[in-house]
């Protein structure tokens, strides 16, 4: 029996997807910044449902980490590392994706086997 819309990570990615993803209205970016902050937010939070609608789904989980590591290159690789807050908000937001991601990638398996994990 799946637990739905309860393992914490996945909640903690919808909130990091939800400020990413408002994140413009407070910091100053580029179009690229913005439109980068805006997509990883919308792509993280989705995620982040997806997970918590199927809690035995480990690849949501993987697909976390890869937006994270994506989210925290971006900087680089569109161009607004030297706007301070767009870049710390994806530098940050990045890591704790990636974080949110992996500690809930044991917990999908348990509940992809069958068994419960701790929530």
């Amino acid at each position: 029996m799946t637990r739905t819309w309860r393992r914490w990570q996945d909640w903690a990615a919808v909130v990091i997807g939800v400020l990413t993803l408002l994140s413009p209205i407070v910091v100053s970016t580029t179009t690229a910044a913005l439109w980068t902050l805006i997509v990883f937010g919308v792509l993280i939070a989705g995620t982040a449902l997806w997970s918590l609608a199927q809690p035995d789904s480990v690849a949501s989980e993987y697909v976390h980490a890869v937006l994270g590591v994506l989210l925290f290159i971006s900087p680089w690789v569109f161009g607004y590392a030297d706007m301070a807050g767009a870049a710390w908000t994806s530098w940050v937001a990045g890591v704790l994706t990636v974080a949110v991601g992996l500690a809930a990638v044991p917990a999908a398996q348990a509940e992809h086997r069958g068994g419960l994990a701790a929530h």
